[in-house]
Formats: C-alpha cells, structure tokens, sequence
C-alpha cells in the first residue's frame, strides 16, 4: 500500500481540488451520487449529523432575532408565480412543473417551489392588515428544486438543496433596509463565529440582482480553486410583490400602505459545501466543534477488557459534555486512525494498557494534526480548552488564506492574470448600473470572470475604469464562480 492509499485521500488538495473534493465526498460518506435521477443525491448521516446542528444554530439566531417558524407547502400555484413578471421570468427556466396526478391532469400548473415568495406574500396579503401586524418575521426551513442546466456537483450545485429562508414584512423602508443589516450580522455570527467560512458581503450590480429585487446583497466565499461561492443573500423586493399579492396595511395616519418586503436565504447544504472546502485538508475533512457529527473518539489500541473498561469509563463521563463514540470495529489501529482523520472528527483518544496502567491518555487534535500525552484526570478541561481553542484556529488560518487572495488590479492584464492565480481581483471601475454592463461583458469574455459588487462600505476610487478608462465611480470585486 502507497503512502497516498495510507492517508486515505489520493488527490492533493491544492493541485487538484475537484478530484479532492469528489473523493472527500465519497470516502468520508457524506453523499451517495447514485441515485437514478440526475442532479439529486442521498445524503447520507455524517453530512445530516452536520448539517442538523448547522441548521440549529441559524434557526437559533433568527428566533432570538424575532423570527417565527411555519411549513409552507413544497407546490406553488402558477398563477402565484405570475403576479410578479420579472420574477417568473428569471426562474421559469429552472422549475420542476406538477401537472398531473394519478391519470388526471392539472387544471393548472404547479411549481415545485424553487423559492418561495410567491407562497408566502398570498398569506401576507391575509394576515396582514394593521402596522401594529408589522415587522412581520417569518422563516422556513425547507428543501427547493430548480432544473440546474449546468454540471452538478454534490452540496455545491444540485437540482434539489436544503435550506432556510426568511421572509419579513415591514412599516417603512428604513425598517427593511435595517433588516437587511440584520440578515448580514446574522451571516456573520453563524458562517463566520461558529462555521469559520470567511467571506466578503458584495451589493450586487443592477444587472445580477435576485429576479424581483430593488437590491440584492450576497456573501461569496472563496475556495482553492479561485471561485467563489455565494452564500447567504439578502434582498429588498421590489414593491411590485406587496402590490400583486395584496401586502398593505393600515398605517398610523389610518392611510392604506403597501409594505417593504425582504428575504434572507442560507442554503444550508451550500455552506456545508463550504465548510468541507475552506477546512478540509489532504487528510480528509476537519470539522469546527459546534458542527462535528462526532467530536470525540475513543479508539482502544488493543481489545483488552481493562482497555474497553477504561473506554467506556471515558465515553459515561464525557457523553454528558460532547458526542463520543468508541470504536470497536476489527480494523487496524492505523486504519481506525487515517478514517477518523479523513471524517474530521476534533479529538480522537487512544488508549491501550500503557495509558490504563499509567492513567494517561493518548489524544490526537484534528485542528492542529497533533498528538499529546494528558493525564486521565485533566480530560475535561482539555476538551474545554480544545472546543474553545480549535474553532478560533480554524477561523484564523481561513481568514488568513482569504484576506491574502484579495489583490488590487489597475486594468484588464492584471484583472486576467489575478483571475488565473486563482484570486480576487480588485478594480476603479465605471458603474454597477446599466452603463457599467458593457465593461461588465469584457471582463467576462477575456477573463471567465464576474463582477461581484461592491463593498457595503463604499470605498473611493482613485483612478479611471480598469476597463473603459473613463473616470471610475466605484471599487468593485471580481472571481469566477459556480
């Protein structure tokens, strides 16, 4: 067996980064592609384990936040969809239509949602009637089907994914632009505290806004290959929603209003993607310790009695405090070690008779590859200190990798050649509104790349177009995405 095979992962992850994503996803069984429909997958438990306590903290943040839960039905009316035209329009390529069932046919059609505000907006129109109805907060968790044309790719783009997605109702456009701060501060304190995913919240240009939107604000994170992801959006809808679906209410002047209307959408399966990738090493999967499916396990070097005492000893004491497992399969303890790695599991202990008769404790850090020699009696606080300690290391070695790939370019060579390293490019650039799009299709043609936004704080230019050399009126960012 080669050294490769040993380590489990074949594929370095620098060098070859989608071989080494599509063998993480398969070894370490977070998905199985062989389901015979193209583009929906099984997930199968370790990436579930994950992905049920990441969507416990993001349901969490909202509710503190005042939003409240419903289940909407997965089939919407496509006379729902038709009320707002540029809406339908962007996402009629991509939906999933219902039109029978059993041997009878539809009198009308039915959308697989592929997002929701069509459904949601109709009971607005309903249970919203007073501006004391108002904020009105509401989210679902939910899974969405879109007809994704483009190649698939496990969690990062398929034809079916699994999210949360917010929908509020408010009084005045400052309350919703202050909802749209929330959304992001909330992006922050899940993605970035508890998942370490870095990224950087761009305003979309007018021309790539969310089909129905005034705005639209997205999170993009970056993996090894120089593409970014978005992840979480946030949206002011345009008032065309709350007028086609009746969303008014009765002000404090007594005068009949149409609400402001945002939407907030984390695809959970999505950010899983992004946890894999801005963690993962050539070992396999690392994983932060609030979202580990197992985050310690207990591996006896030898099948002694004294041995899987003391390990069950170990598992009755820390279970309380964190999931624990003990491995008793009929592997090899090399073999046991090289799947724990690969599956991302924060503390591996090892025990065999010299650490029972000793009362010491072999323990492995998935965050730092390390292992370390602890007496029995300081378990609980070295795992206190490593589920503090790990989580803070992860965020700080993304954030490094991620603040060193944002490079300032001054026209279309450097533009193209910071693409091709596989990083940011930043630029003075012309315009995000219409006057900008023709700068917008060079940048695309010559480099495979796009403009994502600008920052939320605006920033000066300093100079002329990177594009067009006329007088600059933003700083924008630029990478190639999925």
């Amino acid at each position: 067996m080669g050294e490769k095979d040993k380590k489990g992962i074949n594929f370095n992850k620098k060098e070859n980064f989608s071989e080494w994503y599509s063998e993480i996803v398969q070894k370490a069984e977070l998905a199985d592609l062989r389901y015979n429909v193209k583009g929906f997958l099984v997930f199968q438990p370790w990436s579930v384990f994950a992905m049920e306590k990441m969507y416990k903290h993001m349901e969490n943040a909202l509710q503190k936040k005042g939003h409240k839960p419903y289940w909407f039905p997965t089939v919407i009316p496509e006379k729902n969809l038709l009320k707002e035209s540029e809406h339908i329009e962007g996402f009629v390529p991509e939906v999933f239509w219902v039109t029978e069932a059993g041997k009878k046919k539809l009198n009308e059609k039915l959308a697989l949602r592929p997002t929701s505000e069509t459904a949601f907006y109709q009971m607005f129109g309903i249970w919203i009637r007073s501006y004391k109805d108002l904020p009105f907060k509401a989210y679902q968790r939910a899974n969405v089907f879109r007809y994704e044309t483009k190649a698939t790719r496990p969690f990062l783009r398929s034809r079916e994914f699994h999210w949360i997605e917010t929908h509020c109702a408010h009084r005045t456009l400052k309350d919703a632009e202050a909802q749209i701060k929330e959304d992001m501060e909330t992006t922050k304190e899940v993605l970035h505290d508890i998942f370490g995913l870095p990224f950087i919240f761009f305003e979309r240009p007018s021309w790539d806004k969310f089909p129905g939107a005034d705005r639209t604000f997205a999170a993009d994170v970056l993996n090894p290959d120089g593409r970014v992801v978005q992840q979480p959006s946030t949206h002011l809808l345009s008032k065309k929603f709350s007028e086609g679906f009746g969303v008014k209410f009765i002000d404090k002047d007594e005068k009949e209003k149409l609400a402001y209307i945002t939407c907030y959408g984390p695809a959970i399966s999505r950010i899983f993607a992004s946890v894999i990738i801005t963690h993962g090493d050539d070992k396999g999967l690392i994983f932060p310790w609030k979202i580990a499916p197992l985050q310690i396990v207990i591996v006896p070097i030898k099948e002694d009695k004294k041995v899987i005492k003391k390990a069950e000893e170990l598992k009755n004491k820390v279970q309380e405090f964190a999931s624990v497992e003990i491995d008793l399969t009929d592997k090899t303890p090399g073999e046991k070690f090289n799947q724990w790695e690969m599956k991302g599991v924060p503390i591996r202990i090892d025990i065999g008779l010299n650490e029972v008769e000793k009362s010491e404790l072999t323990v492995f850090r998935r965050d730092l590859n390390k292992k370390e020699t602890i007496k029995e009696k300081d378990l609980m606080k070295y795992i206190e200190k490593v589920a503090k300690e790990s989580g803070e290391n992860l965020i700080k070695k993304a954030d490094k990798i991620f603040d060193a790939k944002i490079k300032q370019t001054k026209n279309m060579e450097e533009i193209k050649k910071t693409i091709e390293e596989g990083a940011i490019a930043k630029c003075d650039f012309c315009s995000v509104e219409k006057e900008g799009i023709p700068c917008a299709e060079i940048i695309e043609k010559q480099s495979g790349a796009k403009v994502r936004g600008t920052q939320l704080v605006k920033e000066k230019p300093k100079g002329k177009c990177a594009v067009c050399n006329k007088k600059a009126t933003e700083v924008v960012y630029i990478a190639r995405d999925y």
